[in-house]
């Protein structure tokens, strides 16, 4: 299934370079040009001399890089989240971006680091804070340089701290209220999604697979919760609080994946998700699938979904999931 973009990846790779260049202000602070660790190597967080405020005022949604594998399990916080991206990284594996406007747990994590695909598809929103645990070496640059404020534990020691239980690297968390001056409102999720009435029509649905070469999601519909329950290759996905993740609205947003010129240190490349663009998806909702086209035009907008009638797709009230699968 193609997408109408048509990119490849050294053409994506250019507009997301200058893209990001272009963004760059003078509101970007000195705070900004440090980071934590390069790369998942399981180290301690390297210290730094904290800025005098390492809060924010509101108005800017927070995303934290979150852990997935079954070592991370189960997460902190996840529950709380308005929005959770899922992509496919090195190795087949998967990860997780959640993006909080609404509200802010106590806690978040595991915290991991960033990817070249994190940049383009934080551009939707308005210089938002992206919590991370660092990022191959030669990407860093390119996140300095990017319209956001980067967060690592070296730019926010005290943010960050290593939980028992765990083994490095899977133990990194992150405490959203020494990071930013609480929630923003949901005016900060300038995503694009639309919210209201179930659209006509749609197809009888109980459950839906997406699968990575590693890694799978399956979304179980529960009418008695009216939400679709969360498994992660095979096993039901709770917080460690006990709560069963379940989204009020489930995505399959269908891209294009190419290999981006980033690699860990066993050379595997991460795999490049592109955002912008256009291409099918599948939305989940009230325990029905609706068929979509998504559309993101440039960068800075957000994703619109239209059904096969022209129409916009609302979603559900409640935390919408949006899974990036190969095209």
């Amino acid at each position: 299934m193609g997408l109408g973009t048509g990119h490849g990846a050294p053409t994506r790779r250019t507009v997301l370079t200058a893209g990001l260049a272009a963004a760059v202000t003078a509101s970007l602070t000195a705070g900004c040009t440090r980071h934590g660790p390069a790369g998942d190597d399981g180290r301690a967080p390297q210290s730094s001399t904290p800025t005098p405020s390492l809060r924010q005022a509101t108005g800017s949604v927070l995303a934290v890089k979150i852990d997935n594998v079954a070592a991370a399990r189960p997460q902190t916080g996840l529950d709380a989240a308005d929005v959770v991206y899922a992509e496919q990284v090195e190795g087949g594996l998967s990860r997780l971006m959640a993006v909080y406007a609404t509200r802010l747990p106590e806690v978040i994590g595991p915290v991991r680091s960033a990817r070249e695909s994190d940049l383009e598809l934080l551009r939707q929103f308005d210089r938002p804070t992206l919590a991370f645990s660092g990022a191959q070496k030669k990407l860093l640059p390119l996140i300095r340089r990017a319209p956001l404020r980067p967060e690592s534990p070296a730019e926010a020691s005290g943010a960050y701290y290593r939980g028992s239980g765990r083994p490095a690297p899977h133990n990194l968390y992150l405490r959203p209220a020494k990071l930013v001056d609480g929630a923003p409102g949901r005016a900060a999720l300038t995503t694009g999604f639309r919210y209201g009435p179930a659209p006509a029509g749609g197809t009888a649905t109980a459950a839906r697979t997406v699968r990575y070469p590693a890694a799978r999601f399956t979304f179980t519909w529960s009418a008695g919760r009216n939400r679709w329950l969360v498994s992660m290759d095979g096993t039901p996905a709770r917080t460690t609080a006990g709560s069963r993740l379940a989204p009020a609205t489930v995505v399959v947003q269908h891209v294009r994946v190419t290999k981006s010129t980033y690699h860990d240190v066993l050379g595997n490349y991460t795999p490049f998700t592109e955002t912008v663009g256009t291409g099918k998806a599948e939305v989940l909702r009230d325990g029905r699938s609706y068929e979509a086209t998504w559309s993101r035009p440039e960068a800075t907008d957000g994703t619109t979904f239209t059904g096969t009638d022209g129409s916009p797709v609302n979603f559900a009230d409640g935390q919408v999931w949006v899974v990036f699968a190969k095209a």
